[in-house]
């Protein structure tokens, strides 16, 4: 990473790679780091790469300065600790420059001098936590989804570490790190990146005298994250890594969000000179970015503001797509839409029927605001029609590539030998390549000069955009179209080598700390091996429990804490509703039952399992 200007605060958006291919179209895109799995020992196990691919991943971002953090996020068994160490000296070894995780027995391990991010799965909502986890020697912390634009600033006043935050994507219901309901269900824990989303589940609330409160919905699914509109109150609220969700994403999603995004944050960097851009190079994309001609469930800002209605998605877990209109009338073989002209033959579309089940039907052929489809069933009057395929923009999409440029300023000029060009970056790193000539003079000088502009501008699909040429020779020279070709593809390689080399990983040791772990009665710590026990123990936590991935509790178990509330969505708080009762709750799906209980003071919902 080059050097950066002191009193200037850089921001970084920090996209995801399911594998390398789409890091590096993330890369092209604008993000300034991406955030990918190792081949195992990640949260998303489906997102596992080999060390060659992240590999190519590091070559590609370091030249553009773009930073790459591989996710070893998961907690570990006793097992797996000497291949884990193994695996961070490779993660080291091919340049990758930040491990994001978990599991605090890592801080035990013989690691190499590379820097560590906390984990959003180590539940970091206090700055008491945030302040633990830096003066164990983590580089970032990713905060908690859940916390409000107060809480970041006070975490922040309080604290000196950067910190990571979600601005995109599907939202986890739970605190992250401490939902144990897949694993409850069904023995796929999600600390070990192997999570069945029971979330996302259709549910029966009842009463626990088996009165049906509401029947067969989707009572712990939430709508997707989007803090596009809020990006500069959270740089000021002191946020500095911009993160967006989605390591399962297809490489459509991943350009489009990190597009729209980028141009945000650019906006807002292009208006106030404190904040810079976290690497280099800028994007040209030839479409136009929509959050909502990607994948999403309808958005939300979650408790940015505080508590609000609206942030769950009871009809569906799935994605709602763009809003398009309302269907006027129901015909024998199409149906008329407001808004028709949106859409183009093949688009995938969704509605919700009377039984409000998402239901979906294909665009066969689009007439003006006539569409026709194979079968009109479940299709009325009066439904709002979505698009969850948008054909003409998922071509433009798969067709984007090569979009981000360095800008770069050349100088020809004649050494003693012949000539040497010279070539200077927007990051002011320069190269020199020096050509050996028998110099003739121009028959034509200014075709000469013609020549040489033309031919050393032509850098196409290459990482540069030339924004100058300067050409200083005491007299015209004939140059072969050959040799300018030639001294153009040795400089080119030669700075790209230039700009990797100059890409630093952080030299930061981990050294062993003691300082007291703040929290008395937290038996959350997740303790899956020994070295994780030591490391609590040498800081001084009182309360030392093994993880649930270890030992099961018995009895009623707290499988899920959550800042979503039930009793609040289904019009039952008594904050908000005097008039509601404190019944206790249940959650029926299937043959499993899980017992709700509210925590009015905290503001929160914990799902038991039932015995």
């Amino acid at each position: 990473m080059l050097s950066k200007k002191t009193g200037v605060t850089y921001l970084e958006l920090l996209a995801p790679a399911k594998d390398a291919d789409t890091g590096i179209a993330a890369i092209e895109h604008g993000a300034d780091a991406v955030y990918i799995g190792a081949s195992k020992f990640g949260a998303r196990k489906q997102a596992g790469n080999s060390i060659e691919d992240i590999a190519r991943l590091v070559l590609f971002a370091h030249q553009y300065h773009a930073r790459v953090y591989v996710t070893l996020n998961t907690l570990l068994y006793n097992n797996e600790i000497k291949e884990v160490e193994r695996l961070i000296w490779d993660i080291y070894k091919i340049g990758a420059d930040a491990l994001i995780v978990q599991d605090m027995g890592i801080l035990q391990m013989n690691l190499p001098p590379i820097a560590l991010h906390a984990s959003t799965q180590t539940d970091n909502r206090t700055s008491e936590k945030v302040r633990f986890l830096e003066d164990a020697g983590f580089q970032q912390v990713v905060l908690a989804r859940e916390l409000s634009l107060n809480d970041i600033r006070k975490i922040k006043a309080e604290t000196s570490v950067p910190l990571e935050y979600f601005v995109h994507g599907a939202l986890c219901v739970s605190y992250s790190g401490q939902c144990y309901m897949s694993h409850a269900l069904n023995g796929r824990s999600a600390n070990r990146g192997e999570c069945s989303q029971p979330c996302r589940l259709p549910y029966d609330l009842q009463t626990i005298d088996g009165k049906t409160i509401a029947k067969n919905k989707h009572l712990l699914s939430l709508k997707d994250l989007n803090l596009s509109h809020r990006l500069k109150d959270l740089a000021e609220a002191g946020i500095t890594s911009f993160k967006i969700e989605g390591r399962l994403k297809d490489i459509g999603y991943v350009k489009n969000i990190t597009t729209y995004y980028r141009q945000q944050l650019d906006a807002l960097i292009n208006i106030d000179s404190s904040y810079a851009r976290g690497s280099s190079g800028k994007i040209a994309p030839e479409f136009c970015p929509s959050p909502d001609k990607s994948f999403s469930r309808g958005f939300t800002s979650y408790f940015l503001d505080g508590r609000k209605k609206g942030i769950w998605s009871f009809n569906t877990p799935k994605s709602m797509g763009e809003k398009i209109g309302k269907i006027i009338k129901v015909n024998k073989d199409h149906f008329i839409l407001e808004n028709g002209r949106k859409l183009s033959n093949g688009d995938g579309l969704c509605f919700l029927n009377h039984h409000k089940k998402l239901t979906g039907i294909r665009a066969n052929i689009v007439k003006d605001q006539k569409i026709y489809v194979e079968s009109i069933k479940e299709l009325h009057a009066g439904a709002t029609i979505f698009r969850n395929q948008n054909q003409a923009f998922d071509k433009i999409l798969k067709q984007s590539s090569n979009l981000r440029k360095i800008t770069i300023d050349l100088l020809l000029s004649e050494s003693t030998d012949g000539l040497k060009l010279e070539l200077t970056d927007e990051d002011n790193l320069s190269s020199i390549v020096e050509f050996k000539l028998d110099k003739q003079l121009a028959n034509k000088p200014e075709k000469a000069l013609e020549q040489m502009h033309q031919q050393l501008s032509k850098w196409g699909s290459t990482i540069f955009n030339v924004k100058s040429i300067k050409i200083e020779l005491e007299k015209p020279l004939f140059i072969s179209a050959s040799s300018l070709n030639k001294m153009r593809r040795e400089l080119l390689n030669k700075h790209l080598q230039h700009r990797i080399n100059k890409h630093k990983q952080a030299n930061l040791t981990i050294k062993a700390t003691t300082h007291k772990y703040p929290f008395s009665n937290d038996s959350n710590t997740n303790i899956t091996n020994d070295l994780a026990k030591d490391f609590y123990i040498q800081h001084k936590c009182e309360k030392i429990t093994p993880g649930f991935e270890i030992k099961k509790p018995n009895g009623s178990t707290i499988i899920m804490t959550t800042k979503h509330c039930i009793r609040y969505a289904t019009e039952q708080c008594p904050k908000i509703n005097p008039g509601a009762t404190a019944e206790k709750l249940i959650l029926k799906s299937g043959n499993s039952k899980y017992q709700l209980v509210f925590d009015c003071k905290k503001c929160e919902m914990q799902v038991l399992t039932l015995k």
